[in-house]
């Protein structure tokens, strides 16, 4: 694929990408299912897509996906109690698309959600199944204006158009998060820092349009490098889903200056997702990269399982990448 053809579908997020495909059909490429039953949702101008070759997507698609390796180790917070976890967890976010943040006039926000199952054909076994769908990137509180996130989830031409929620989670499992505070949702203005490179460095600082009120900037690395094999975890929104922990996991790979590959249980829409030292509970790095979501099972599609030391594993761009631009 081109450079600039690359470039120019990151704008795009993975449901855009899917709901492309399944509009051309293009269930033989193993990644979507020609049965799939979108649910009629706003997905923010997909057809932006039809200059694209399909081919094109496709690698894009998979590129922006990622895996469960070995055991699938991602929690609702509300089965989560690790203090420091749950005071992490206040400070991650979701991104949203502006059409898909209803204001009431009462002083919340309806969240235009699908559903989890239907949104991927999934088998009804899948965890989560049932839960909504919405959100398309992860991001987390370094300052008190200051969203980080990943490079290919934000950019110059979107951030006005972005809104990052706070407390989008399920709270039992029966709790579907549909109505919002608008004092935990915030606008985009301006992009204070970003790059985004192929393979290597992936990450972008937002700066919001008020501070945020009630939430303390999470701490992160500001110099050095995580240790070979350390044990980490990530919080964030996996496939659009409220938040999800996912621990069990450890840095694989650690050469490369700007990123490093570990084993964490992530799915695209984790994109942005604060990976955390699971001894220090300081940020490491953000999720960027990883193996595909979904494989098909039949006449549906299930978890892509990798063992622990198996597939690519996913890519953190260091925190110290930008902790320069970051008071």
């Amino acid at each position: 694929m081109k450079k600039e053809i690359r470039a120019r579908l990151q704008g795009f997020d993975i449901e855009q990408l899917r709901q492309e495909l399944l509009a051309r059909g293009a269930s033989g490429h193993g990644l979507i299912s020609a049965a799939l039953a979108f649910e009629k949702i706003d997905l923010g101008g997909a057809s932006a897509l039809a200059p694209f070759a399909s081919e094109h997507i496709v690698a894009m698609l998979r590129e922006k996906q990622k895996a469960i390796y070995g055991t699938d180790d991602r929690k609702d917070l509300y089965d989560v109690n690790l203090g420091p976890v749950l005071q992490n967890s206040e400070s991650v976010c979701s991104l949203f698309r502006a059409s898909r943040v209803k204001d009431n006039g009462d002083g919340t926000s309806t969240l235009v959600l699908g559903r989890f199952g239907t949104s991927n054909n999934l088998c009804p076994d899948e965890p989560f199944v049932n839960q909504p769908v919405g959100a398309f990137c992860s991001g987390f509180l370094v300052a008190p204006d200051l969203i980080a996130t990943a490079g290919h989830c934000v950019n110059q031409d979107n951030v006005t158009t972005i809104r990052f929620v706070f407390g989008y989670r399920m709270t039992d499992p029966g709790a579907a998060p549909t109505k919002i505070p608008n004092s935990n949702i915030y606008a985009g203005a301006a992009v204070v820092g970003r790059v985004l490179t192929k393979n290597a460095a992936d990450w972008c600082v937002v700066r919001l349009s008020r501070p945020v009120a009630g939430r303390a900037p999470l701490q992160m690395r500001r110099a050095g490098r995580i240790a070979d094999g350390q044990s980490i975890y990530v919080i964030g929104h996996p496939c659009g889903l409220p938040a999800k922990f996912a621990d069990g996991a450890n840095v694989r790979t650690n050469t490369q200056p700007s990123f490093f590959t570990a084993n964490l249980d992530t799915y695209g829409g984790n994109s942005g997702s604060p990976v955390f030292n699971a001894d220090t509970h300081q940020v490491e790095a953000v999720l960027v990269r990883g193996a595909p979501d979904f494989v098909p099972k039949g006449v549906c599609m299930v978890s892509a399982v990798c063992s622990t030391n198996g597939c690519d594993g996913e890519d953190c761009t260091r925190v110290t990448e930008f902790a320069a631009i970051v008071p």
